[in-house]
């Protein structure tokens, strides 16, 4: 009799064991949120137009504000108001700071893909990138075949890095692949005149440029090499916080929020410098945000 006492005591243990940590999976961010009442932003200091930083900890950008307003909609849904901490992230960390519950929702330049999908989830697309090149303005360089024994600046863990090395392959060239550990690191090492050109989403490259020391001494060049949808990251097998952050940007392509949003941040003067982005909302965007949708980039390069 005791020894069934020990194996039921052992039995009950696990449940009660198990019990506990599927009650805390299934907790989820959303009554992480409303417990602490505080969400963890994860932004970028210079991932272009997208989000930024203005200096003392502010953060602002596309992406940026986009989130902003998914959070005051989590206000009104928990009924509490939220404080936002800003964590900044970069190109390497990004998602193993969404994987292990340091950051909420990331809000920078972040491609989804087939990969990543595997660690995390994706909010529906709110941008659609084209990558580019961006060289001197004075430079001869107009297509990536051009950029045979070039020097070739792109940021150290983004998907550019394996779209590089892909055109090498397809194209039958060698360049010199320069690193630098985030998007203002790359761009600076194009306008110090260490890298030829700098190959990354167009929008990074559009927004370092308008607010570099002289935006007319660059341009972006060449055929479009990739197109990759951007989405706000968050974490995977969570799905009522992703129901609610698909759902409040949902509304924002339906009563022209976001349509406006863009309009602030590539077409009118941004802070700090007051500089224009200048990029015209492409076809692609506006069809994402005409059918919202989570699709990875792969589904975008079979077309």
């Amino acid at each position: 009799m005791k020894i069934h006492q020990h194996y039921l005591s052992q039995s009950l243990l696990s449940f009660a064991l198990f019990s506990i940590c599927s009650f805390g999976q299934a907790a989820g961010t959303l009554d992480k949120i409303s417990t602490s009442k505080t969400i963890v932003m994860g932004v970028r200091d210079s991932s272009g137009a997208l989000s930024y930083t203005l200096g003392d900890g502010k953060y602002t950008g596309f992406h940026v504000e986009i989130c902003r307003k998914v959070i005051q909609d989590l206000e009104k849904r928990l009924k509490t108001p939220i404080k936002i901490d800003y964590q900044s992230v970069t190109s390497q960390n990004r998602l193993p700071l969404v994987q292990n519950g340091t950051v909420d929702i990331e809000c920078g330049s972040t491609t989804n893909n087939l990969t990543r999908q595997k660690d995390v989830a994706f909010a529906v697309s709110t941008y659609i990138e084209e990558v580019r090149i961006a060289v001197k303005a004075d430079s001869n360089i107009s297509s990536i075949t051009q950029l045979a024994n070039k020097k070739v600046a792109t940021t150290t863990g983004t998907t550019s890095v394996q779209l590089l090395r892909k055109n090498e392959r397809a194209n039958g060239i060698n360049f010199e692949e320069i690193f630098g550990k985030d998007h203002a690191d790359s761009f600076l090492l194009l306008e110090s005149g260490r890298a030829d050109a700098f190959v990354m989403d167009g929008s990074i490259l559009a927004g370092n440029i308008a607010n570099s020391k002289n935006p007319k001494d660059f341009k972006i060049v060449g055929e479009i090499l990739s197109v990759e949808p951007i989405a706000i990251m968050i974490r995977r097998d969570d799905p009522d916080f992703k129901a609610a952050v698909d759902g409040s940007i949902k509304e924002m392509m339906k009563d022209g929020t976001l349509a406006k949003m863009y309009k602030q941040w590539f077409l009118e003067p941004i802070p700090p410098k007051g500089n224009r982005v200048g990029l015209e909302l492409s076809e692609n965007t506006k069809n994402a945000w005409a059918n919202p949708n989570d699709k990875p980039a792969e589904d975008y390069a079979k077309k």
